[in-house]
């Protein structure tokens, strides 16, 4: 990226132009409006998606609705998670190393 290039423009080509998505959710993944633009993104354009859970449990996934979003973006990150909460992937607890990575089983 350069300097004066529009952030949201390049992540929405690049993720228009993947094929897999790696999501590495963390204690505060939900935290970050670009973290949940760019999933929602990838489920809105059917990309395959690998969710890898470090230091963090699907359960624990929660959109925290501050009012600084529209309704429309609630309800699409919210359906973003859930559906990431829901697919097969990887949890890695950073504590205890590589040793650590397991399979999340739905």
């Amino acid at each position: 990226m350069k300097a004066g290039d529009k952030l949201f423009d390049k992540i929405d080509n690049v993720i228009g132009g993947c094929k897999i998505g790696v999501v590495v959710f963390s204690p505060l993944y939900c935290d970050s409006y670009f973290c949940l633009h760019e999933l929602a993104l990838m489920m809105d354009l059917k990309r395959k998606v690998i969710p890898i859970c470090c230091d963090a449990k699907p359960s624990q996934l929660r959109l925290v609705h501050d009012g600084t979003m529209s309704p429309e973006e609630v309800m699409r990150f919210r359906s973003a998670l859930e559906e990431a909460k829901h697919t097969v992937g990887l949890d890695f607890d950073s504590l205890k190393g590589l040793g650590s990575i397991n399979y999340i089983e739905k």
